[in-house]
């Protein structure tokens, strides 16, 4: 036996101080709830009731005021452009284009063509959140309804969260944590910027508190996100009505033939209309707008109001986000 006693321990480390423990596989339960609780805290306290998602490519930057020129990216989120035999045609090569002679690199004039089409794009999606975010703002309470929400990357969600800015309205950016560099567009209220590590954590937020979603064009993320609100709307298991707009009619039909699912009988016929086309930003914001209240202040103006008229008092679950139930 040894003639001297071991000498006085430190304090172990606190085990939710313990960062070896929290980013191991051991700790991923406490991550992963705290991608629920720590969101759910600052939605609460920034009274934040409710989202309206828009959806769309992160692969370009826009056509800014100052006219820069547009570029792709080489991956969502990113920050790193893209080869340049992949970059849309510009300067000698767009003229190249325009003669059609055959010199051209018939990829990059393709590109050239969309990248005019994707800037028309992020301008509709700016718009569209400027004047929404404008009529949200005028509905009474005292949370914030339908918030301007995105992914909280480049192109058709900087858009979004721009518009929702330029309006002088709170936006919601719910970034992901991914292996590139990649950095939160400068327009998301401060407060309401997250980041996520979990894909599956960061649906939730998306899903959970949307009462409409716009689709803009884009890619494998957009697809995912749009199919994903619509197959939980098809069956049924958010108790509530959920407004689905594709916005640019002509992209989304010639992409995907839903058309041809109904012929197969994969899908009902009614399942087509789930979600409505819009075109303009007055048209998209007539249908969110004739959706929203249709389906969510009708029906809470008339709950909220007892028999004898007077105002029913707020309660401190009336004052919680508005986490969908499920069914």
């Amino acid at each position: 036996m040894p003639d001297q006693a071991p000498a006085p321990l430190e304090s172990a480390s606190l085990a939710y101080e313990n960062p070896a423990f929290l980013n191991s596989p051991d700790g991923r339960l406490i991550r992963i709830m705290a991608e629920y609780a720590e969101p759910l805290a600052r939605f609460r306290r920034e009274r934040i009731r409710d989202t309206v998602v828009f959806f769309g490519s992160a692969r370009f930057h826009a056509l800014d005021i100052a006219n820069r020129e547009l570029e792709l990216l080489a991956r969502p989120y990113g920050s790193e452009r893209a080869p340049h035999h992949e970059q849309p045609a510009k300067g000698a090569e767009l003229d190249a284009c325009r003669l059609d002679d055959g010199s051209a690199n018939d990829l990059k004039c393709r590109r050239a063509e969309a990248a005019v089409e994707m800037a028309r794009y992020y301008e509709d999606a700016r718009r569209l959140a400027y004047i929404f975010t404008q009529w949200a703002m005028t509905l009474k309470g005292r949370q914030r309804r339908f918030v301007v929400t995105s992914g909280g990357g480049p192109g058709i969600m900087e858009a979004a969260n721009r518009g929702a800015y330029e309006a002088g309205g709170q936006t919601v950016g719910l970034n992901i944590k991914l292996p590139f560099e990649q950095l939160p567009n400068p327009y998301i209220t401060p407060a309401l910027n997250f980041e996520f590590h979990y894909f599956f954590m960061r649906k939730y937020w998306f899903a959970y508190l949307a009462k409409a979603l716009v689709v803009f064009p884009g890619g494998f993320g957009t697809l995912d996100e749009a199919f994903e609100i619509l197959t939980l709307t098809q069956t049924e298991k958010l108790a509530k009505k959920i407004t689905v707009i594709f916005y640019g009619s002509s992209y989304w039909k010639s992409v995907i033939n839903l058309d041809a699912l109904v012929e197969k009988g994969t899908i009902s016929p009614g399942d087509l209309e789930l979600f409505q086309y819009a075109d303009t930003p007055e048209e998209a914001f007539s249908l969110l707008q004739a959706g929203l209240t249709k389906n969510h202040l009708e029906p809470e103006s008339r709950h909220a109001q007892p028999a004898d008229g007077t105002p029913a008092p707020e309660t401190h679950a009336d004052l919680a986000p508005d986490i969908a139930k499920t069914r």
